[in-house]
C-alpha cells in the first residue's frame, strides 16, 4: 500500500490540476454586447466537468481523472455609466468534486463538496454602446461594441491548509479584460482578451508558499441570431501562462492549452431564458482535457 504522506502527495497533485469556478478555461460569448439599461437579472446555473489531468512533466501521476459536479446562483443588473451601457454582476458557486490516479501502482481517490470565492464584475462598454431604456433598446441598430471589464474574486470559499483539495482559493484574483462585438444582420461576432493576476498564499498544504505568474487568456465567439431571441455561438479560446512556485521550487506546470465549444439561448417567455453550453479541450500541454456540459436559468425582473 501507499504510504500515507504519497497518497498526500498524490492528492494535491489532483487539487493543483484541478479547475475552479475562475479557471482561464471559460468561454463567455456575447460578454461585450451591448444591453438595455436598469434592468436586473437572477441567474441560476449547473454544469457538469469530466476528463483527465495532464500533471506536469515531474509527476509520477498516471490515469489521473476527476469530475465536477458545479451549481451557481448569480446576479447581475445594467445602468448607465459615463452615458454609455455597463453592468455588474455577481456570482456564488457550490462545487462537488472527485478524483482518482494511479501512483507507483496504486489506486488513490478523493473527494469533497465545498462552497467556491465569489467574484463581482464591472463591464462597461465605452464605445458603440449608448445607454438605451428598453423600449429604446428595440429599435437602436447596432455596429461596432468597444469594452472594458475588471473581474475580482475574494478569498471566502471553502478553504483550509489542512485539507488538499479546497474550492476556495485563500487568495484575491484581479482578472482585467478587453473585448470587442460586431453585428452585421443576423450574425455577432467577439473577441476578447483578459489576464488574471494571483495574490500569493502563505497558507498552502500545511503551510507552504505558493505564487502563480499570469494567465493570460483570448476568445472568440462567431455568433447566429434566429429570430425571436434565439441565438448560437462557436466559442474558441487559447490561455497561457501560470506556471506556479510551491515554497520556491517551479512546478514546471506553465498552461498552454486550448478549447472549443458551442452555446445555445432561447427565451421561455419576455421574463425566462435558458442556456445550454458544451465545450472540450483541443490542446492542453499541463492542467485537464475536459468535457463540459452546463444549463442556465435567467429571469429578468
Amino acid at each position: 500500500m501507499i504510504p500515507g504522506r504519497w497518497r498526500s502527495l498524490c492528492l494535491a497533485c489532483l487539487a493543483c490540476l484541478a479547475p475552479g469556478p475562475l479557471s482561464a478555461q471559460d468561454l463567455e460569448p456575447r460578454s461585450y454586447a451591448n444591453v438595455p439599461v436598469d434592468q436586473t437579472y437572477l441567474v441560476l446555473g449547473y454544469a457538469y466537468s469530466e476528463g483527465e489531468l495532464s500533471p506536469t512533466p515531474t509527476s509520477t501521476l498516471e490515469n489521473a481523472e476527476l469530475e465536477i459536479d458545479a451549481q451557481a446562483l448569480g446576479m447581475a443588473h445594467t445602468f448607465s455609466l459615463a452615458g454609455d451601457a455597463a453592468k455588474i454582476d455577481l456570482l456564488a458557486s457550490r462545487l462537488c468534486f472527485q478524483g482518482s490516479a494511479t501512483f507507483e501502482g496504486e489506486f488513490i481517490e478523493g473527494q469533497r463538496c465545498e462552497y467556491g470565492d465569489p467574484h463581482a464584475r464591472l463591464t462597461w462598454n465605452f464605445y458603440g454602446a449608448p445607454a438605451l431604456s428598453l423600449q429604446d433598446f428595440a429599435d437602436w441598430q447596432p455596429g461596432l461594441v468597444a469594452g472594458a471589464s475588471l473581474q475580482v474574486s475574494a478569498p471566502l470559499g471553502s478553504y483550509t491548509s489542512e485539507h488538499l483539495i479546497n474550492a476556495g482559493t485563500d487568495r484575491w484574483m484581479l482578472r482585467p479584460g478587453l473585448g470587442i462585438s460586431w453585428r452585421a444582420g443576423r450574425w455577432f461576432m467577439d473577441l476578447s482578451g483578459s489576464v488574471r493576476l494571483f495574490e500569493d498564499s502563505d497558507n498552502g498544504f500545511r503551510g507552504s508558499k505558493r505564487e502563480q505568474d499570469p494567465i493570460y487568456a483570448v476568445q472568440s465567439h462567431l455568433i447566429y441570431v434566429f429570430a425571436k431571441g434565439r441565438w448560437l455561438s462557436v466559442d474558441a479560446n487559447f490561455f497561457h501562462g501560470g506556471e506556479t512556485t510551491v515554497n520556491g521550487v517551479a512546478r514546471k506546470d506553465l498552461q498552454k492549452n486550448s478549447r472549443w465549444g458551442l452555446t445555445y439561448s432561447f427565451p421561455l417567455n419576455r421574463h425566462h431564458s435558458i442556456k445550454l453550453n458544451a465545450s472540450t479541450g483541443v490542446v492542453t500541454r499541463v492542467g485537464n482535457d475536459f468535457d463540459s456540459y452546463g444549463i442556465a436559468w435567467l429571469y429578468r425582473f
